[in-house]
C-alpha cells in the first residue's frame, strides 16, 4: 500500500492512496488544471484513478470534485450529508455511503469513520489491503472514543496538525473564526494531535505524517515537534504535506 498528497492546507486538500492496481483519491480542492498538474508530478494520470472519496463539503476539500468527475467520468463516493451540502449536485457516477459501514473499491477496503467537524456529515478513513493499515484523519475538533479506537493499531497516520493555539489566539483572525477553528467542531490542533499520538498503540507505525498545517497559525517545525515528541522519535522521522509541494508517495511495506 502506498500513499501521497497533491497538496494540504486552506487552500485546496487532495491526497492519494494506492494499492496493487487500485488508486484512489481522497477530496479534490484543486481546480481540474491544478489536480493535473499535481498528479502528474506524482507520476499518475487522472485516468489512473479509480474513485475520488469526499470527506466534507467545504471547498477546500470539494472544490473540484464534480469538474474533475464530470470530464473523466470518475466514480464519487460521499455521505448523504455531504451530498446534501455540496455544491455542484451534477455528479456522473454518484455513491452514497455511510459512515458506519465499510465498502471496497478495487484493492481498498475502506472504513469510514464519522468525525465532530462543522460541516453536514463529515468523515474521514482506514484503509487496508489486506495487510496493511493507513489512517487519515483532518478536519475534525475534538478526539473521540471511536477515532482512537479505529486510528490505534495502524501502519501509517496522517494526522492534522492545523494550529499552535497560542499562535491561533495571538493572530490576525477575528474572534469568531478564532473560536471555531479551535471549538469542538474545528480543527485539531498541535497539542491535541500530539496527545493522540500517544495514546494509540504505535507499535506497527512505519510512517506519521502531519498535514493542513495552517500558514498563519502554525509552523511545521511547530508540528513535527509535538508528534515527534508525543512517539519519542526524532523530529526528522515525521513527514509532513505542504501546500504547494504536497508530499511524495510513501510506500507501506
Amino acid at each position: 500500500m502506498r500513499f501521497s498528497y497533491l497538496g494540504s492546507g486552506s487552500k485546496g486538500n487532495s491526497a492519494l492512496v494506492g494499492s496493487g492496481d487500485t488508486c484512489v483519491m481522497i477530496d479534490c480542492g484543486f481546480s481540474v488544471a491544478a489536480a493535473e498538474t499535481r498528479l502528474a508530478r506524482l507520476g499518475v494520470a487522472v485516468g489512473d484513478i479509480a474513485a475520488v472519496l469526499v470527506t466534507h463539503e467545504h471547498s477546500d476539500h470539494i472544490g473540484g470534485v464534480a469538474r474533475l468527475a464530470r470530464r473523466y467520468g470518475i466514480a464519487v463516493w460521499m455521505t448523504p450529508g455531504t451530498f446534501a451540502a455540496a455544491p455542484d449536485k451534477d455528479i456522473p457516477g454518484l455513491n452514497l455511503f455511510s459512515c458506519h459501514e465499510s465498502f471496497e473499491v478495487g484493492d481498498l477496503r475502506i472504513e469510514p469513520m464519522p468525525v465532530p467537524h462543522d460541516a453536514r456529515e463529515p468523515c474521514q478513513f482506514v484503509f487496508g489491503d489486506g495487510d496493511r493499515r493507513l489512517g487519515i484523519l483532518t478536519d475534525t475538533g475534538h478526539i473521540t472514543r471511536h477515532i482512537a479506537e479505529r486510528l490505534s493499531g495502524c501502519d501509517a497516520l496522517v494526522i492534522e496538525c492545523n494550529h499552535d493555539l497560542d499562535m491561533l489566539m495571538r493572530g490576525p483572525y477575528p474572534m469568531t473564526v478564532k473560536r471555531r477553528v479551535a471549538g469542538d467542531l474545528g480543527h485539531l490542533n498541535n497539542s491535541q494531535s500530539a496527545a493522540l499520538i500517544h495514546d494509540l498503540d504505535t507499535g506497527c507505525l512505519q510512517h506519521l505524517v502531519a498535514v493542513h498545517i495552517s500558514e498563519t497559525n502554525n509552523t511545521r517545525d511547530l508540528a513535527l515537534e509535538a508528534l515527534a515528541s508525543a512517539l519519542g522519535v526524532p523530529q526528522n522521522e515525521i513527514g509532513a504535506a505542504g501546500q504547494e509541494g504536497g508530499l511524495d508517495w510513501r510506500r507501506i511495506d
